[in-house]
């Protein structure tokens, strides 16, 4: 199959980027996803530089890899959070500034703005990314919620993000939400919700990401049936549910790693997902763009799961057919 397999750098921004783009060559990927922190790939240069997007390029290109997409999911999450001191330790100070939460909010909004320029003099199309939420704290409901309330919480997303989605519809850039826990769409209902909000803007769409949907007991391929034009991006990221009637989905507070947990992730292939009914999905939808591994698992050595990911993908993804396969009986005619 002609899709790239790409590797998104952000759980290896310790690392240069010309030691990862090495590695990574010679694991067998055709190109990195470039998180927006670490040193890998500057927003600030990125959005005012054309020369340094080409710098970033010719890094790549030095080991035979390419890009099709960049990340900023750190400063996205503080475009609508509600900002408390968590939001510190993953933000930039430039962004963070004195902590106050307008501020943050009204920074962070305006460096997505910066990020669809960077795509744009990077030569791509694509921003991979998050939102955060205003209402994710009231998920459950008790004390019961106001659906005013609820509402109003898609209604702020919508006045933050539709100035963010007019400088991207401007360059040409577009917006894939990683549907995800604590984002303003964190399933299928969710996510219908959010593009009617925003009137269905072309210019933003979904990254997908089966991991975050299925340790909710959604079926990632339902999600790919529900936005066939919406898929923007994939990631390739595994899940394994451990629930055994003591433990929680909800996960207890436990840090990932921790056996007590309901659910953790997973190397792609060694989890519980099956991605052959997802490459099926992805082909029926005609989606050509590149699977990304989002490498995740606490218990394995990251280059073991890379390399090994690597080739899981190449095995997995095949051409979708281009004819019947009973066309070939009346062949002896």
């Amino acid at each position: 199959m002609s899709r790239p397999i790409t590797l998104f750098t952000g759980q290896w921004a310790d690392l240069k980027l010309e030691i990862l783009a090495e590695k990574m060559a010679s694991f067998g990927y055709d190109g990195l996803e470039l998180a927006c922190w670490g040193e890998h790939f500057d927003i600030l240069q990125a959005a005012n530089s054309k020369r340094y997007c080409q710098e970033r390029r010719d890094v790549l290109k030095r080991f035979g890899l390419d890009i099709w997409a960049i990340s900023n999911h750190l400063v996205g999450q503080a475009t609508c959070d509600r900002i408390d001191t968590r939001h510190k330790a993953i933000l930039p100070i430039r962004i963070w500034g004195d902590g106050d939460p307008g501020g943050v909010r009204k920074r962070a909004a305006e460096e997505m703005k910066l990020a669809a320029k960077a795509a744009a003099n990077l030569g791509i199309n694509v921003v991979v990314g998050f939102t955060g939420s205003p209402i994710w704290h009231l998920l459950y409901s008790f004390p019961p919620n106001d659906p005013n309330e609820i509402q109003k919480g898609y209604k702020d997303f919508a006045d933050i993000w539709n100035p963010i989605l007019d400088v991207f519809e401007d360059v040409g850039v577009r917006f894939a939400l990683e549907v995800h826990p604590t984002e303003i769409a964190y399933d299928i209902v969710t996510s219908e919700r959010v593009l009617k909000e925003i009137d269905y803007r072309d210019c933003f769409g979904f990254n997908f990401d089966p991991s975050h949907l299925f340790w909710q007991m959604i079926d990632p391929d339902k999600f790919i049936e529900s936005f066939p034009d919406r898929i923007y991006h994939v990631h390739i990221k595994d899940v394994a549910i451990t629930t055994d009637g003591r433990n929680s989905i909800l996960s207890s507070h436990l840090n990932f790693g921790e056996p007590r947990r309901g659910w953790d992730f997973r190397s792609p292939g060694r989890g519980d997902i099956d991605f052959e009914l997802i490459i099926r999905s992805l082909n029926r939808i005609g989606y050509k763009g590149p699977l990304s591994v989002e490498w995740e698992d606490v218990e394995m050595n990251r280059e073991h799961g890379a390399k090994e990911a690597c080739q899981f993908i190449k095995e997995l993804d095949f051409e979708q057919s281009k004819q019947a396969f009973d066309k070939a009986f009346g062949s002896s005619r």
